[in-house]
């Protein structure tokens, strides 16, 4: 089986296909209530209804023509983007494809002329951290939150471009 995988920008039914794909895989993987699939489903609605492509961008990764993973950059300020809804399915991990959308959505920021890339996490999220960390993000805030109906650390990143 081929692992090629290709990126593409976002088309109609991505947004849906996100916001199911991640609450199934967050919900099965860590137990997370619906409250996170809403919380995605906000991010997505807010990218449609503010979309600049000028500067944002939504990225799907395709594998044999099916959909394995996205990533967001979105427009916080004229000089601030943030790093939104990283994911990939279990099928396509292990294939350099976290860190290939991180590094998508990095040049992008920097073409766009944003001067820092942000982003939020959980610190469960040990892989996606492992890939932020790697590519130069640099953690700044930590703090204790019940959400999702866990009790977990909330961490924000930072990102000189």
């Amino acid at each position: 089986m081929s692992s090629t995988i290709t990126l593409r920008h976002h088309e109609a039914d991505d947004m849906s296909w996100v916001i199911r794909q991640q609450g199934l895989l967050y919900q099965q993987e860590y137990g997370w209530d619906e409250s996170f699939e809403a919380l995605v489903a906000q991010i997505c609605a807010d990218f449609i209804k503010n979309y600049d492509p000028q500067k944002e961008r939504c990225w799907i990764a395709e594998m044999q023509g099916e959909r394995v993973g996205s990533i967001f950059c979105v427009k916080v300020s004229e000089d601030v983007a943030k790093l939104r809804l990283l994911f990939v399915l279990s099928k396509a991990r292990g294939l350099g494809l976290g860190t290939r959308l991180v590094e998508e959505c990095i040049r992008f920021a920097k073409r766009s002329g944003y001067k820092k890339l942000t982003l939020w996490t959980n610190d469960v999220l040990v892989q996606a951290r492992k890939i932020y960390e790697k590519n130069g993000f640099k953690l700044v805030e930590e703090e204790h939150h019940h959400s999702f109906g866990h009790d977990l650390v909330g961490q924000n990143w930072d990102l000189d471009l």
